[in-house]
């Protein structure tokens, strides 16, 4: 507040107010007025509250703007001794130049640009391949495989053994090299942001020679061996039982095994013994009566009954199946539900395996039963002949086929000695 000075009051202008004479405030400075003014009083107007304090208010006034004035001085002071030091902590770290690096290359490599740089520009990998001699190495593989399960990328290798993987993502990386005639070559590495990575110099090496031989023997020889592990099978350890292959997928016979198995069968000692059984039942029961009784009567029968032996395993075993391309053997199955094998087994009594592998009406089986009947009209007894009864002893024959079949499938292995020793589930022998 200013500094108020007198104000001279008329006194004719205070009506109603009585005259009055007012001292002044003994803290109040005091001035001299020479003469007394006529018709005026003099009046000191104190411009500090009642209820304020008695310092006078002029000291009042200077001292606050004093102190107003230093407070300003002050907070400009702070200001601006403060402002450098917040420019300087608000710059970035300058990492200290490597030795040797010229003037320069600290600031610019710490500064915002440079990092801003190296955040944006992609990463390569590139490299160089060369054979033993140092030439270029053209036209090898290179793949790109990531940890991070990235899709694979693949280049090949330029006219001057060059590779290169533009844009990669930054990370644990393993380039693949393989060129034909050389060992694969593998390196590994850790690509940076923004990074450039040449990988050293890739030498090639020759890929050692390796010769593989593999032995193989002819399709007649692998059959010679079935034939000679089936000729081992002997139920009960005597009876033959030629006729059955352990081995799912056993190479075909060839016509002159087939054959050969037949007639093995056929002069095989318990064939003659079961033939004599045979004829004595026969004999005891008085069948084909025409042949009478006695010796001359069993040594009839006994013909009789191996006749039908031969021309019956001869012909559907060896003579039609080689005429047919067809095995004449029964596949043991031995897995699966027991319906499933017992379907199988019924089934074989009409159909068989091919040469070629493939599943096929048993024709040798059926035809065999036909011609051995006819033929066997040749020996009969006049009343135990005729096409009827040809028939009809066919078709017992292929039920009996089935009912062996099903002996074959479920019995006769466990009965089997050499055959027990065989694991039903024999690697199949590829055919050559």
């Amino acid at each position: 507040m200013p500094w108020l000075p007198f104000i001279p009051i008329e006194r004719g202008h205070l009506q109603g107010s009585a005259p009055h004479s007012r001292q002044p405030h003994p803290g109040a400075p005091s001035h001299a007025i020479p003469g007394k003014m006529a018709g005026y009083n003099r009046i000191i107007v104190n411009p500090v509250r009642r209820d304020s304090s008695r310092v006078p208010c002029g000291r009042f006034v200077r001292r606050t703007v004093r102190v107003r004035e230093s407070l300003l001085w002050m907070g400009l002071s702070v200001l601006l001794c403060g402002f450098p030091a917040l420019a300087w902590s608000q710059q970035p770290p300058i990492a200290p130049a490597a030795p040797g690096s010229p003037p320069g290359a600290r600031e610019s490599a710490t500064s915002p640009a440079a990092q801003l740089s190296d955040q944006t520009s992609p990463a390569s990998i590139s490299g160089t391949l060369v054979d033993p001699s140092g030439a270029a190495a053209a036209g090898a593989r290179v793949t790109l495989t990531r940890e991070d399960q990235a899709p694979l990328q693949e280049t090949r290798s330029d006219d001057d053994g060059q590779f290169s993987f533009p844009n990669i993502s930054p990370g644990p990386f393993h380039l693949t090299i393989t060129l034909p005639g050389f060992a694969t070559q593998t390196v590994s590495g850790i690509l940076h942001l923004g990074e450039s990575y040449l990988v050293p110099s890739i030498s090639l090496a020759v890929a050692a020679s390796l010769t593989e031989v593999q032995v193989v023997l002819p399709r007649v020889e692998l059959a010679e061996e079935e034939i000679k592990e089936e000729e081992k099978q002997r139920v009960l350890g005597f009876i033959p039982n030629f006729y059955v292959s352990y081995v799912p997928n056993a190479v075909p016979l060839t016509p002159g095994q087939k054959f050969e198995l037949a007639w093995k069968t056929t002069i095989d000692p318990v064939t003659f013994g079961i033939t004599g059984v045979v004829a004595g039942i026969q004999q005891a029961e008085n069948n084909f009566s025409g042949y009478g009784q006695g010796a001359q009567g069993f040594a009839k029968r006994y013909g009789a009954a191996y006749a039908d032996l031969a021309t019956d395993t001869f012909i559907s075993g060896a003579l039609l199946p080689s005429l047919l391309k067809q095995d004449p053997r029964y596949f043991y199955k031995g897995t699966g539900s027991k319906r499933s094998r017992f379907l199988y087994a019924i089934a074989n009594a009409v159909i068989c395996k091919g040469d070629n592998g493939r599943w096929q009406a048993n024709y040798s089986n059926i035809f065999g039963g036909l011609a051995s009947g006819g033929i066997s009209n040749l020996y009969y007894p006049d009343k135990d002949r005729g096409a009827a009864l040809t028939f009809e002893n066919t078709l017992s024959g292929i039920g009996a086929s089935a009912a062996s079949n099903l002996f074959q499938e479920f019995v006769v292995r466990k009965l089997t000695p050499s055959a027990r020793k065989r694991p039903s589930d024999s690697p199949p022998i590829t055919n050559h």
